[in-house]
């Protein structure tokens, strides 16, 4: 590893890492602050519930969730935090190595001396630092607003596993957006890349669970790391877990 291009990598990610921290502390803290509106009115969203399409209930995981719960609720909130994670981690990944073409400093990088898979050991280790800083924010933004708005909450290991969840996630959206970056042609914006990557992954766990019997869950980490699943049975899905952490993997050595 080389600490120059980590150091360097890690502090031009300064201002994402303040962008997506920030919006995810505000959206964290807005669905937690009407959390008590929601659990006084848990009979009358119930039946609210019931006249939705069970079809879309199932797309957006509502079909098996207690939002009256502090958990149940946390968990519906927490797929758009997954979301936004994987957008984040989806961008790093794709402009990781692709910048360096694009901003004409690839000549410049590899006449260093330093070898190419200290490079990419340097620019890595900076973009997973970068992930955690901004889970470490989520983590803190989480335990805050339930500290402010919510105060009941009894499963603290349940809502640790979802908390970590969103490392396997990061992972995964950042080493596939690498390789991705790396077997395509050019990458002249990293943006549509990862919003489709991003909105691609969320739309098959959605059709997911409308469809049932079609095993879309094995190709989407959405549903490797399903909030809802999660919270139901205090533990992850241990062979999806596995078959997310076993691609991540696969991304890596391709990418090396």
């Amino acid at each position: 590893m080389s600490a120059t291009i980590f150091w360097h990598e890690f502090s031009t990610r300064w201002k994402s890492v303040m962008f997506w921290s920030v919006s995810l502390t505000g959206l964290i803290f807005l669905f937690l602050s009407i959390f008590q509106s929601f659990a006084e009115e848990a009979a009358l969203i119930r039946q609210m519930m019931e006249k939705f399409p069970p079809a879309l209930l199932e797309a957006f995981g509502m079909a098996r969730t207690d939002l009256s719960s502090l958990l149940g609720y946390y968990s519906f909130l927490f797929v758009f935090v997954q979301l936004c994670l994987a957008i984040q981690a989806g961008n790093y990944g794709f402009g990781l190595v692709s910048i360096e073409e694009s901003e004409l400093t690839a000549d410049f990088l590899l006449t260093r001396p330093v070898s190419r898979g200290q490079v990419m050991t340097s620019k890595l280790l900076a973009a997973f630092g970068s992930l955690l800083l901004t889970e470490l924010v989520v983590w803190a933004a989480t335990f805050l607003s339930i500290g402010l708005y919510a105060r009941d909450l009894d499963r603290l290991q349940t809502l640790i596993l979802l908390l970590i969840s969103m490392l396997v996630l990061q992972a995964f959206f950042l080493s596939v957006g690498l390789m991705i970056s790396l077997l395509v042609r050019r990458v002249r914006s990293v943006t549509p890349y990862s919003l489709g990557l991003g909105f691609g992954s969320y739309v098959l766990a959605a059709l997911s669970g409308i469809l049932g019997e079609v095993k879309l869950e094995y190709v989407t980490p959405f549903k490797h790391l399903d909030p809802a699943f999660i919270v139901r049975n205090n533990a992850f899905d241990a062979p999806l877990v596995l078959l997310n952490i076993g691609i991540t993997v696969i991304a890596l050595v391709v990418s090396y």
